[in-house]
């Protein structure tokens, strides 16, 4: 199974050489089949090769079944394998409406519509930690949809506000729309009481102390030190 590995962080702490979408191949159960996000569910994750015609007649009927059924609505790795499914399609018919027409033409069904596979595919296509987060049930599969809309470093910045942010699927969906609409994220984010960058930390106690001893010797904000800390261990 091939797996995506972060590229290196540039020393000046910008986000250009950060991959914001999968590095991996198309329909590899990357995150579905591991076993430290998924437990035993990794044994039953499916690959879907969209060069392979059995492994595309089965995402085709996985993405029919994904779009008609509301069984598996609450189940985050579900909806991770139907978005796999709409993606391997897309990659092996070639374009969103082939590719509901391809999961739709043994059926009468109108479920499949363009958008709904392209609204999945993009879910699918979102970058490793995200994905992980969707897996663990810390970001709803429903805002991941959102969040797929946004490009570029946004679509970490929106995720990470999603979690410390506590945005509700509503408020994920009018961010994106804002920050597509040419609205700075920060200023999207701050019409909902939500300021880009603030996380809640918790520290061992002596960690704590010194923390706040140094930053006050040197006149900072803790969140200074912490940032350069970090960015040292990044690089």
């Amino acid at each position: 199974m091939t797996s995506e590995r972060p590229r290196e962080r540039p020393r000046d702490g910008s986000a250009e050489s950060i991959p914001t979408d999968r590095e991996s191949p198309v329909g590899a159960p990357v995150i579905r089949g591991d076993e430290s996000v998924t437990g035993s569910h990794a044994r039953e994750a499916v690959q879907f090769d969209p060069d392979d015609p059995e492994s595309l007649a089965e995402a085709a009927e996985v993405v029919r079944r994904f779009a008609t059924e509301t069984a598996g609505e609450d189940d985050n790795l579900y909806m991770l394998r139907g978005a796999a499914a709409c993606a391997a399609l897309v990659r092996g018919v070639g374009s969103y409406k082939a590719a509901a027409e391809r999961a739709t033409e043994q059926t009468a069904s109108d479920d499949v519509t363009v958008s709904f596979i392209r609204k999945w595919a993009r879910v699918h296509d979102l970058p490793r930690a995200v994905r992980r987060q969707v897996a663990l049930g810390t970001i709803a599969p429903t805002a991941a949809k959102h969040i797929a809309r946004v490009g570029g470093e946004a679509r970490f910045l929106l995720a990470w506000a999603t979690l410390d942010g506590d945005l509700t699927v509503r408020e994920v969906r009018n961010v994106a729309s804002a920050v597509n609409n040419g609205t700075p994220i920060d200023r999207a984010l701050a019409d909902y009481d939500v300021t880009l960058g603030t996380i809640e930390l918790t520290l061992p106690s002596p960690a704590y102390r010194d923390l706040r001893r140094q930053a006050s010797l040197e006149g900072v904000d803790p969140g200074t030190l912490v940032a350069d800390a970090l960015e040292a261990y990044l690089e």
